[in-house]
């Protein structure tokens, strides 16, 4: 299933609450470096991201308590698929050939990338 797409602001908030897993509207603020946004902005993103039924929360009298409904791993994912479907023409080969060649890795790094490979190739 595809999930909705999260935007840079919705991104550093669920870091957030992929970090913390359950959080109430005062932790989260209390995450954010000075100056702090309102707490009116944080309120209007977790509802989006509930529109987008990535966040749930649940309510203690006055105060929500929220959380991810979706793990980090997922939705990394199913960005890096889409990238791939989007930009390489769904070719992974194409992909690692892009990434390999442009992101100036050392020898070491790409000695590393190749164990981890090796690692999931089963023969």
């Amino acid at each position: 299933m595809k999930e909705p797409k999260l935007t840079d602001t919705e991104i550093v908030l669920m870091e957030i609450l992929w970090k913390k897993e359950r959080v109430f509207m005062k932790d989260i603020l209390e995450e954010y470096a000075d100056p702090k946004p309102a707490a009116t902005t944080i309120a209007t993103l977790l509802k989006r991201m509930q529109n987008k039924d990535l966040v749930g929360y649940k309510t203690f009298g006055n105060s929500r308590e929220y959380f991810p409904k979706i793990r980090k791993e997922d939705y990394f994912q199913e960005e890096m698929s889409s990238m791939i479907d989007r930009f390489f023409n769904n070719s992974v080969s194409q992909f690692a050939s892009f990434f390999t060649s442009n992101a100036k890795l050392s020898q070491k790094q790409l000695k590393e990338l190749r164990d981890i490979i090796n690692k999931e190739i089963k023969d």
